[in-house]
């Protein structure tokens, strides 16, 4: 339910278990946000818990602070990137020629090799950047740094249950020019667990993503390794027909539907009908995930599969369907 521009306020309640989720964002100023999120369960201790976090970003770095009803848990976290500040204005490469809108950037190619005929210096514009980032929490009720009872990865709100003391991280992404496939590589370590973390995604084609990680800890030598793919399905779209504009140029024509047929226009958000999920994971077995939309019903199916147990190969299936309007 929105009801102010710069705020929203979302619940959500589970049937039969009564379970309730709730989710309230204030946007305080262009660069800062509150959140609030909150879940009530049986299950959990004292019957729910409440998670508050302050995030704050300026482009050149980002912070947050966070609070947890559960066991007291408080918590900081910051991110500094390097290279590029988004807050300078990039100098102009041509008298009035500003920095280039990413959208005439969509051919990097193309670009590359014309970028003189479009006034641009475009060795100089960024492809991709690379971050550093830190966190600490700590636990006031039970006096230790950091908790993982404070969350739950049932609610994805209140993160993952791999919240250490202290660890730190390196990330690198590229940026909307670089020429190649867009992709993200993660370091993550944590000195007191000894837990070391690595992560790699990559957009393989406009319908594709692939990820892996790896997780090792350095006390144990336990290890363990995971991959994992999406695969988008696209809703059928008018062809798109190029009109001539000048000797060189040609421009996609618009279709009865407003966008440009290649689900790149106003309605590209609506392209997709469903995407499947699958994943591999040494200590979980296999895991496939389909999530579709039909008119204003929403459905998830997914399964979770181990060939190693001989009691029944698989573990789980479950099924969620929602309704939006």
């Amino acid at each position: 339910m929105m009801y102010k521009e710069d705020s929203l306020l979302y619940g959500r309640m589970y049937l039969p278990t009564s379970t309730l989720e709730m989710l309230y964002l204030l946007r305080r100023s262009p660069k800062s946000q509150l959140r609030i999120a909150a879940v009530s369960d049986a299950k959990l201790k004292n019957g729910g818990t409440i998670l508050a976090v302050l995030q704050q970003d300026v482009g050149k770095y980002s912070t947050e602070y966070l609070y947890s009803t559960s066991e007291g848990l408080i918590g900081a976290r910051g991110l500094y990137n390097f290279g590029y500040d988004p807050r300078e204005k990039p100098k102009k490469v041509e008298e009035e020629m500003e920095y280039p809108d990413p959208s005439i950037l969509e051919d990097v190619p193309a670009v590359l090799s014309t970028g003189e005929e479009a006034g641009v210096e475009v060795e100089k514009l960024p492809t991709g950047r690379l971050s550093m980032g830190a966190e600490v929490y700590y636990g006031v009720l039970n006096k230790s740094g950091g908790s993982t009872s404070a969350f739950t990865p049932c609610y994805p709100e209140f993160g993952a249950n791999t919240y250490k003391p202290v660890s730190t991280a390196l990330r690198y992404t590229t940026l909307p020019y670089h020429p190649g496939p867009p992709l993200t590589m993660t370091l993550t370590l944590s000195p007191l667990m000894g837990h070391l973390s690595t992560t790699y995604a990559i957009k393989a084609g406009p319908n594709a993503a692939f990820c892996s990680r790896f997780d090792f800890n350095m006390y144990s030598y336990e290890s363990d390794l995971v991959v994992g793919c999406e695969l988008w399905r696209r809703k059928p779209t008018t062809p798109t027909t190029l009109q001539q504009v000048g000797p060189t140029t040609a421009i996609p024509s618009i279709d009865d539907s407003g966008g440009t047929g290649d689900g790149d226009g106003e309605d590209g958000k609506d392209a997709f009908t469903g995407v499947l999920k699958a994943r591999w994971t040494q200590s979980a077995g296999f895991g496939v995930l389909w999530e579709g939309r039909v008119k204003h019903l929403l459905f998830s199916l997914g399964a979770n599969i181990d060939f190693r147990r001989r009691e029944g190969v698989v573990k789980g299936v479950g099924v969620e369907v929602q309704y939006s309007s």
